[in-house]
């Protein structure tokens, strides 16, 4: 199995390179006609985030509904499914940063009791705590 880099799913979802989407879109037929599939890091994820936000100024809804669409795919075999699934299904329900809940429906899923952080926004979010002083264990 080979894995597929942000720039891939970035050129598939936006087709802003008419060059590199065909490629990708010939690549993707290809895998469904052999039945085979690509890997995609869960950090591969969080950086569509990013770009799609910061880059491409996606909105919210469409970004989330495109993540969606991706993990419907049979092509695309996403690590961590369920942190994704998770992730999916808080991003609607909140106004959370959509990267913020990402790392804390990882961090959730791999037992963690919380996600430590600075952040007063995000620690707003029921996996995050705020971390006040070097005492919280």
């Amino acid at each position: 199995m080979k894995a597929l880099d942000t720039n891939i799913l970035v050129r598939f979802l936006v087709q802003d390179d008419e060059s590199q989407s065909k490629i990708v879109y010939d690549l993707f037929s290809a895998a469904e006609r052999q039945k085979v599939s690509f890997y995609i890091p869960i950090l591969v994820v969080l950086e569509t985030i990013w770009v799609l936000e910061a880059v491409y100024q996606v909105e919210r809804d469409d970004l989330i509904s495109a993540i969606n669409e991706l993990m419907l795919m049979p092509v695309l075999d996403f690590e961590q499914q369920t942190v994704i699934r998770n992730f999916l299904g808080s991003s609607k329900s909140t106004s959370f940063d959509l990267a913020d809940i990402l790392i804390a429906q990882s961090a959730d899923i791999s037992g963690c009791i919380s996600t430590l952080t600075f952040d007063k926004k995000a620690s707003k979010f029921e996996l995050f705590e705020y971390l006040k002083d070097r005492e919280q264990l």
